[in-house]
């Protein structure tokens, strides 16, 4: 029994190198399982025969990422060798959805050809590096936002493959995807028709506004007449002293002039 995953691997890609197309180069191999979640096995165990029968119902397989597509391919459950193939999915067309990375297990739902649903698949921690390895094809939208980031995914929103290549139509065996059904129109119910205006009454003629009246003219105002102001009583003024006359002086010499001598 394998339990190395090294050895695992080993023995998966010497199962599909029997099959593979030529220059098809192996990148990642990762073990998963079938089943609910293996934190409700301690649940499960509590009731007799439950337990058993849960892991008897859960399968093996081996998702082996190579160059050009993803392969499916049964594991044994005893000795984890892997056995035939059950599915090969182009890189671009890779149908996981609900991908959820966690600390222990993640998990991821893949429509697999026999199933009528997606199935759940659960991945240990063991396989960590290749689930973030097997990341790099999960298209579009389909990790939860839940999910731990994947290490290796493109950082991209919604994770999508390196080509970022629409998802293609489902292979045969698929069941195709339905259209939602457009809703059949309704025919809107007919307008009640506004009950008409009231008929409008015709305004009665106008009146021509009143002429103004003629302004009458103010009458003279007799307005008394205009005392004049009084002059003032002048004064008689005081008769003027006559200036004394200078005294006369001497004048020697020339005239006008004070003699020198």
């Amino acid at each position: 029994m394998a339990i190395r995953r090294a050895k695992q691997k080993a023995q998966v890609i010497e199962k599909l190198s029997q099959v593979a197309p030529p220059g098809d180069a192996f990148i990642a191999c990762v073990h998963v399982e079938t089943g609910p979640s293996p934190w409700l096995n301690a649940v499960f165990d509590e009731i007799p025969l439950l337990g058993l029968i849960v892991a008897l119902t859960r399968r093996f397989y081996f998702l082996t990422l190579t160059n050009s597509s993803v392969v499916v391919n049964t594991a044994s459950r005893w000795t984890n060798r892997p056995g035939e193939v059950v599915a090969v999915f182009p890189r671009h067309a890779f149908p996981v959805s609900r991908v959820k990375r966690a600390s222990i297990w993640s998990s991821m739902y893949l429509q697999l050809p026999d199933s009528a649903k997606p199935t759940r698949l659960n991945v240990h921690r063991y396989w960590r590096a290749e689930l973030d390895q097997l990341s790099t094809v999960f298209p579009p939208g389909s990790i939860d936002p839940g999910s731990q980031p994947f290490e290796l995914a493109p950082k991209d929103t919604g994770y999508p493959g390196p080509q970022g290549q629409p998802f293609p139509q489902q292979q045969a065996g698929y069941p195709q995807q339905q259209a939602y059904p457009a809703p059949p129109a309704q025919p809107y119910p007919p307008q009640q028709a506004y009950p008409a205006a009231p008929q409008g009454q015709p305004y009665p003629p106008q009146q021509p506004y009143p002429a103004a009246p003629q302004a009458q003219p103010y009458p003279p105002q007799p307005y008394p007449s205009q005392q004049a102001y009084p002059a003032p009583q002048g004064q008689p003024y005081p008769p003027q002293q006559p200036y004394p006359a200078a005294p006369q002086a001497p004048y020697g010499g020339q005239p006008g002039y004070p003699s020198q001598r």
